[in-house]
C-alpha cells in the first residue's frame, strides 16, 4: 500500500484581491506536499475559495453584481494565484460548487441526526468581516465603535432566529483529545491557547442566519442559510468526494494530515471543526498548524497604513522562487514574521545568488572548461569527500523529521548549510590547480561537488523548484530523478552526456542608493 498525505491551505475569502497572506499560507502548504512527493508519498494538496456569506453579498451589491458572477471572477483571481506562486495543488475547490453542497448538507443532517441542532433565537455580537460572533470579553470601543479584540474588525449586534449546535456539550471530548493528541495543535503556542479557551466552558454556536440570503439553504428550512464557517470547513470533505465515504479518495486521503491556517481562524479549525466531525461520527484531521501573521515592517498590514505587500508586484520584479525562498528561510513558521524589502533582497544576494547559484555556476563552468562538459567518472574518494557525501545521507531521516513537525525552518538552515560546506568544500580542495599535476583527484573532487549540487539541489527542490530544476536538468536528471532516494544511491549520472548550458539562476539586486 502506497504512502498518502493529504494537506490543506484555508480556503480564501475572495472578497477582495489576493495579498501576501494567502501567498504565504499557499506556499509554506506547498512546499510540504513537494516534499513529500520527492520523500516518495501519494500527495493530495488542495486549495480553493469560500464564497458565501454575507459579506460576499454586500460586496457583490456594491458592485452591482450577482453573487455568482461576482464570485465567478474573484475566485479567477484565485486560482491564476496558484500558476503565478507555482503551487503544486491537485484540486481546487469552490463553495458554490454541486460537489460542495451534497457534502455539507450531509454534515447538516448528520448534526440533525445526532440530536447536535437545534432552533432558538440568537442575540450578540457579529461581525460581517470575520463572518464570526464573539463574546462580550472580546469587543472593546474604540471612537465610537465595537470592535473584535483579536481582529480589530468591526462588530454590530444581531438578533435573530437561528439555528444552533450544541458545541458546550462537546468541552470534555475536545479536551480529551488535545491530551491524547499532543501534536493535534501545533505550534505548542497555539495549542495552549485553543486549550485555556476551551477550559473557561463553551457556549451553543449560532449555525445559521435569515438576514441574507447567499449561502446553502438549511435542509428542510429554506429561510435559513447555513452559517459559512459550517460550510467554509467541509470543503475538506468535498474534494474526497464525501458524502459517498466508499469513494477511493476519501478512503485514501481521510482524514487530513494536516490544515495549514493562519492563526486569526485558529478557532474554527482546532474547536469548531473537530466538534462538527465527533457529533458527525467522522474522524478528526490528524493536526492544524496555525502560523503566524506577515508584518510589514513589524506592523500588521492594512489597507489604511498603505503597507500591504502585493505578492504578484514583488514577483514580478524578484522572482517567485526568490519569494519562497525569501518567506520560508527569513519568516519562523508559527510565529509573525515581519519581512521588508531591503531583507529579500539580502536573502537573494546572499543565500541564493552568492551561496547556492554561486556554486552551480561555479563547478559547471570548471566541468565544461577542463572535462569536456561531461561528468567526471567517480574514481578513488579521499576521506573528506567520503564525509562530505555521507553527511547529507546520514541526516536524512533528521530532515524527514523536521518536516513532519512543520519545522521549516530547521530544515531549511541545515540545507543551506550543506551548501556553505559544498562551497567551502570546493574551494579549499582547489580542483583548478591539479588539472596538470593529478587530474585523477580533480575528477574525484568534481565528482564529489556534483554530488552535493544534486543532493542539495534535491532538497531544495520543494522550496525553490523551477531554479533546482534547472540545475538538476543540465546534469541530465529528469522529473522522476528528484527523490529522496536519489539522494541515498551514488552514481547515478549519465556520463555519456554533455552538460546542458545554465543561464545565471539567481540575478544579484544592486542595492539603490
Amino acid at each position: 500500500m502506497s504512502k498518502r498525505f493529504y494537506i490543506t491551505t484555508p480556503i480564501y475569502y475572495p472578497s477582495g484581491k489576493p495579498h501576501m497572506g494567502h501567498a504565504y499560507s499557499s506556499i509554506v502548504a506547498d512546499v510540504f506536499a513537494r516534499f513529500k512527493r520527492v520523500e516518495g508519498y501519494d500527495v493530495l494538496f488542495l486549495t480553493g475559495t469560500d464564497e458565501h456569506g454575507q459579506k460576499i453579498q454586500k460586496e457583490a451589491k456594491k458592485n452591482n453584481k450577482e453573487p455568482k458572477k461576482f464570485c465567478d471572477e474573484l475566485s479567477e483571481k484565485f486560482r491564476s494565484l496558484t500558476a503565478i506562486l507555482n503551487l503544486s495543488n491537485d484540486d481546487f475547490i469552490r463553495t458554490t460548487e454541486t460537489r460542495h453542497h451534497k457534502s455539507v448538507n450531509e454534515i447538516w443532517n448528520r448534526l440533525v441526526k445526532s440530536g447536535d441542532i437545534y432552533l432558538d433565537k440568537y442575540s450578540g455580537w457579529y461581525s460581517v468581516s470575520d463572518e464570526a460572533y464573539y463574546d462580550k470579553d472580546e469587543i472593546e470601543e474604540k471612537d465610537g465603535r465595537k470592535l473584535s479584540k483579536t481582529s480589530g474588525s468591526e462588530v454590530e449586534w444581531v438578533e435573530e432566529e437561528s439555528y444552533f449546535f450544541k458545541l458546550s456539550a462537546f468541552q470534555k471530548n475536545l479536551l480529551d483529545h488535545y491530551k491524547k493528541n499532543e501534536n493535534f495543535i501545533l505550534p505548542q503556542s497555539r495549542k495552549n491557547e485553543v486549550i485555556s479557551f476551551v477550559e473557561k466552558g463553551l457556549k451553543d454556536l449560532s449555525i445559521s442566519r435569515t438576514s441574507f440570503s447567499w449561502g446553502i439553504p438549511v435542509p428542510q428550512n429554506n429561510k435559513h442559510v447555513i452559517y459559512v464557517w459550517l460550510d467554509a470547513l467541509t470543503n475538506y470533505l468535498s474534494a474526497l468526494n464525501f458524502p459517498n465515504t466508499e469513494d477511493k479518495k476519501y478512503k485514501d486521503f481521510w482524514p487530513a494530515d494536516v490544515h495549514i491556517i493562519g492563526k486569526d481562524i485558529l478557532r474554527f479549525h482546532a474547536i469548531y471543526w473537530p466538534a462538527f466531525l465527533i457529533a458527525a461520527n467522522l474522524p478528526l484531521p490528524k493536526r492544524v498548524f496555525g502560523h503566524g501573521w506577515i508584518l510589514s515592517d513589524d506592523k500588521k498590514m492594512s489597507k489604511s497604513l498603505g503597507n500591504i505587500l502585493d505578492p504578484i508586484e514583488v514577483i514580478k520584479d524578484y522572482g517567485i522562487d526568490q519569494l519562497r525562498y525569501y518567506l520560508i528561510k527569513e519568516v519562523s513558521l508559527g510565529n509573525d514574521g515581519s519581512i521588508s524589502m531591503e531583507n529579500l533582497k539580502n536573502c537573494i544576494n546572499n543565500d541564493l545568488a552568492n551561496n547556492y547559484g554561486n556554486l552551480c555556476q561555479r563547478v559547471f563552468s570548471f566541468i565544461k572548461k577542463n572535462c569536456g562538459n561531461k561528468i567526471p567518472k567517480k574514481n578513488k574518494l579521499r576521506e573528506n569527500d567520503i564525509k562530505l557525501i555521507e553527511n547529507i545521507k546520514n541526516n536524512i531521516p533528521k530532515l524527514i523529521s523536521f518536516i513532519d513537525k512543520q519545522n521549516l525552518n530547521e530544515y531549511i538552515k541545515m540545507v543551506v548549510n550543506f551548501s556553505f560546506e559544498a562551497n567551502k568544500y570546493f574551494n579549499d580542495s582547489e580542483p583548478w590547480s591539479l588539472k596538470a599535476k593529478d587530474p585523477e583527484r580533480m575528477n574525484a573532487i568534481l565528482h564529489t561537488i556534483l554530488e552535493q549540487i544534486k543532493n542539495i539541489s534535491i532538497l531544495l527542490n520543494p522550496i525553490i523548484p523551477i531554479s533546482t530544476k534547472k540545475v538538476l536538468d543540465t546534469i541530465n536528471l529528469s522529473d522522476k530523478d528528484i527523490s529522496i532516494d536519489n539522494i541515498k544511491k551514488d552514481d547515478i549520472f549519465n556520463y555519456n552526456l554533455e552538460l546542458k548550458n545554465l543561464d545565471i539562476l539567481f540575478k544579484k539586486i544592486e542595492n539603490d542608493n
